[in-house]
Formats: C-alpha cells, sequence, structure tokens
C-alpha cells in the first residue's frame, strides 16, 4: 500500500513512497494529461521549484528529467515560494511543478501541479490519476535506463518578479516606522521576508535560521514555536513578528507579545486593509467572517484550494467584486485585481503567505496602533485548533461517519459539554452546540491526522473545549 494521494494541496506521502519512478511517473502522466485536455503550452515548458526540504533537490531533479521524457523544456526555478512559482506559471502561460510537502514533516514530500491558467481542480486530478495508470512498459523502461539526470536545465529566475509585484504595490514607504522579526526556520521565503520587508521601509530581526527542516504548521501550531516566538517577543524590540510554513503559501503573523493571529482574522485585516468586499473561505473559518461586516458577500467551502477557487470564480461568475479567498491557516488567495493609492495588483488565485503579511503590518503602520488594538477591535471571537497524529483514514472515516449520520450516538458524545444544535456536513462533521460554541471534526487531506476546531466566547473556555474535543475523538477512536 503506497501512502501516496491527492489531498487539499497536490499530491503527498512518504519520500520512500515518493522518491525515484513514482516523482518521474506522475510528472509525466501531468504532461500527457496536458496533451489529452489540449492545453496550449506556448513555451512548452515545464516550470519546476522545489522547497528546503532535504528530499526536495533529488525529487526535482526526477521531475525535470520527466519533463524531458515528456516533450517539455525542463526549466529549473531552483527553491522558491509556490506562489512565486505559480505567478510565473500564469504570467508565462506554462504548466509548473512544485515539488513541496508544506508544512508536513521531513520525511513526506510532494507534488503540486499548476495548468498555464492555475491550480489544478479535482477533474484535473481525477485526470492525472487516469494518464499515470495509463504508463507504458516503456515508459519504465526508460526511467530505468535512466541512471542519473546529467542535462543541466534551463535556470530561470521566478524569485524577483514575486518580490517586486509587491514591492511596487505597497511603495517604499508602507512599512517606516515598524520593527519586524522574521522567524526564518527552513522556510524557503526567509531570505525573501527579509528583502521585501526592507524594500517596503520596515527594521528586520531574524530569528531561528534553521538548516535542518522544521514542520512549521500555521493552523495546529507547535508548542515549541509558541514558545520561541514569546521568548523573542520577551526582548521588546519588535512590532510584529512573521514567519510561513514549509512552501511560503501560508503566513504566520504575531503580535509584539507573540501572540499569533488566526488565518481567518488575517485573511480578515486583509480585506479590510485592501478593500475587497467578497470573501470565499472554508468551514473551518469562525463565524467573525460574517459577523465583522467586512464582506457584502460572504461564500463558504470545503477545505482545500480548489474548492475555494471553484468559489472564487461563481463569485465572478455572479459579477461579484473585490474577491478573495482564504483559510483557517492564513493562505490567501487573491480572486480579483486590485487597485490601492493608484497601485495596480494583479489576480493570483493561488494560497499566498507574503500578501497577508504586508497587508497586516501596512494597517499597523496606516493605523499607527498596535497590532493587538487593531485585533481587539474586530471583535473576532476565540477559536482554537489541533490535531491528533497518526490516525489514518480507516479510523478517521468511520468515527466521522457515525458523528453525523448517527444522531443517537451524536447526543451521547457531546453530551458532557452541551445538548447539540446543528450539524453541518460540508466538510468533516462541524457540530454547533447550544451554548453557540461549536466543535468541528474533519481528516488532514495532507497527512494520517485528525484535526479539531473549536469556537467559544472567550479564549479559556475554547482552550478547554479543545482539550476536550481531542480526548474525547481520541477516547472514542481507542474503543473503535
Amino acid at each position: 500500500m503506497s501512502s501516496l494521494k491527492f489531498g487539499t494541496s497536490g499530491l503527498r506521502g512518504l519520500v520512500s513512497d515518493l522518491a525515484g519512478w513514482p516523482s518521474y511517473a506522475y510528472s509525466l502522466a501531468f504532461l500527457r494529461y496536458l496533451g489529452v485536455a489540449e492545453i496550449v503550452c506556448g513555451r512548452r515548458a515545464l516550470l519546476v521549484g522545489r522547497d528546503l526540504r532535504s528530499s526536495s533537490p533529488e525529487i526535482a531533479g526526477l521531475v525535470l528529467a520527466a519533463a524531458e521524457a515528456g516533450g517539455f523544456e525542463p526549466v529549473d526555478c531552483g527553491a522558491l515560494p509556490t506562489p512565486a512559482l505559480a505567478l510565473a506559471a500564469l504570467e508565462h502561460r506554462a504548466p509548473a511543478i512544485m515539488v513541496t510537502g508544506s508544512h508536513i514533516p521531513d520525511d513526506r514530500n510532494g507534488l503540486k501541479f499548476y495548468l498555464p491558467t492555475g491550480e489544478i481542480g479535482k477533474a484535473d486530478e481525477a485526470g492525472i490519476l487516469e494518464a499515470f495508470l495509463a504508463l507504458r512498459e516503456d515508459d519504465l523502461l526508460e526511467f530505468e535506463a535512466l541512471a542519473e539526470w546529467k542535462r543541466p536545465a534551463v535556470s530561470f529566475d521566478a524569485t524577483t518578479p514575486y518580490v517586486e509585484r509587491y514591492a511596487a504595490f505597497f511603495g517604499p514607504h508602507a512599512l517606516e516606522g515598524l520593527t519586524v522579526g522574521i522567524y526564518q526556520h527552513s522556510s524557503v521565503a526567509r531570505d525573501i521576508l527579509v528583502d521585501v520587508l526592507a524594500k517596503l521601509g520596515a527594521r528586520t530581526i531574524t530569528y531561528g535560521r534553521s538548516e535542518s527542516f522544521i514542520p512549521v504548521d500555521t493552523e495546529a501550531h507547535r508548542p515549541e514555536d509558541i514558545a520561541l516566538l514569546r521568548e523573542w517577543a520577551g526582548e521588546g524590540r519588535c512590532d510584529a513578528f512573521v514567519s510561513t510554513d514549509g512552501d511560503a503559501d501560508r503566513p504566520l503573523v504575531a503580535d509584539a507579545a507573540g501572540h499569533v493571529l488566526r488565518g481567518d482574522v488575517i485573511g480578515l485585516l486583509t480585506a479590510r486593509h485592501l478593500g475587497l468586499s467578497t470573501i470565499v473561505t472554508p468551514v473551518t473559518s469562525s463565524s467573525a467572517i460574517e459577523r465583522s461586516g467586512i464582506a457584502s458577500s460572504v461564500r463558504r467551502t470545503k477545505v482545500g484550494s480548489p474548492f475555494v477557487i471553484a468559489g472564487m470564480e461563481e463569485g465572478g461568475r455572479a459579477g461579484e467584486a473585490g474577491i478573495v479567498g482564504f483559510e483557517a491557516n492564513g493562505g490567501l488567495l487573491l480572486g480579483s485585481d486590485i487597485e490601492l493609492f493608484g497601485r495596480w495588483l494583479a489576480a493570483l488565485p493561488t494560497r499566498d503567505s507574503v500578501l497577508p503579511i504586508l497587508a497586516v503590518l501596512a494597517e499597523i503602520a496606516a493605523t499607527q496602533k498596535t497590532l493587538s488594538a487593531i485585533v481587539d477591535g474586530l471583535e473576532a471571537g476565540f477559536t482554537a485548533a489541533h490535531r491528533l497524529k497518526e490516525v489514518e483514514a480507516t479510523a478517521s472515516g468511520p468515527f466521522l461517519a457515525r458523528l453525523a449520520e448517527d444522531e443517537a450516538y451524536r447526543r451521547a458524545f457531546f453530551r458532557p459539554v452541551d445538548d447539540v444544535e446543528d450539524v453541518n456536513r460540508v466538510d468533516g462533521v462541524r457540530t454547533t452546540l447550544a451554548s453557540g460554541e461549536t466543535v468541528h471534526y474533519r481528516a488532514s487531506g495532507n497527512a494520517p491526522e485528525l484535526r479539531c476546531y473549536v469556537e467559544a466566547a472567550s479564549e479559556e473556555a475554547a482552550t478547554r473545549l479543545l482539550e476536550w474535543g481531542l480526548g474525547a475523538a481520541q477516547a472514542a477512536l481507542d474503543r473503535s
């Protein structure tokens, strides 16, 4: 049994299952799918990027070799943020593959596929799988004859246009007077953040650079990352702290005290700062999205950028303007071209970390308020989220199905905390209790994990509810 599967962010699995033939074969299948789908690639080039995890260079070499075997010019973009590669793919009307496992541990990796028109959707995943299953014995023999791919690929700088995109839009004085701490760890954007913040006038202080991969998750924060942020905040030198996950498509923002902002709060602040009026977001984002009044239209989706993109496209067809999508993990997708102070920014409908980071920091500079005061002004309520690790789909699936379909079981499960008021089954099982608190369980699309999200009236209540939610789920799984 292979661990490889398509989730919310491309093909993911153990390095031991992905390296070698699978990386080559899935890349070749993607390129053959492009031909079947009759997608025109002007330069007939494949752009390839990677993150900084230990297995990514080798896998990227296999992807480049598959490009040549598939009749495409292999173009090596090196280590760069996923949104930077996506931007280059859109601008040059070329397909792209990003080698990244995002925030998951170093023993795992993945491939994220981009069409010349943007991210692949669920129908494209099915087409790639069909092309993969249709690979011939000749393809395997050609791969086995490839002892090592030695032909140098064409190199291409896709990072500079990405940095200049934001430097030109925000301008050289947007962050003047701010001192920003950058948690660099193993983020592929660690040096880009220093560069772009400096171009916008901020002073930066770097922390925590690592040459080994650190699986920073911007949604389920590791206790050690929280402790580091609080330690650095104790120095009293920074107005805010910023970071990203491994491939820089999800932001991490913390205030001067080291308190990390929720992803939906980052999204709300970005929408307000940029004047965006249509918000598309999954059911995992809190009810503060509607309550804030920032958007005139809110569309709720399943978790995952393909679903958010589909929601943004529906909004566009309905004539809605100022479209932005974001997830509870903070990844922000810009669905409309926007103008601010006479400067234009083109849409980038893929998850990005740099735009929301800059928008939040620019809000601090523009309002001359502390970030904590700005967040308090939103009255966004309190949420918490975490996960149970090493929970395979064979265990999480039956648990979620029973919770969704068996009313008596559901009432008994939640009886220790409250009566059940409502159930949402759009993605996993989101239960609203009589008190208005919510508990949402869903299986991760990227790793063998069961995630739990809660919303409550206070931070203390949210913490207690999350602890109960994780414990109750673990007990139910242990009994099954």
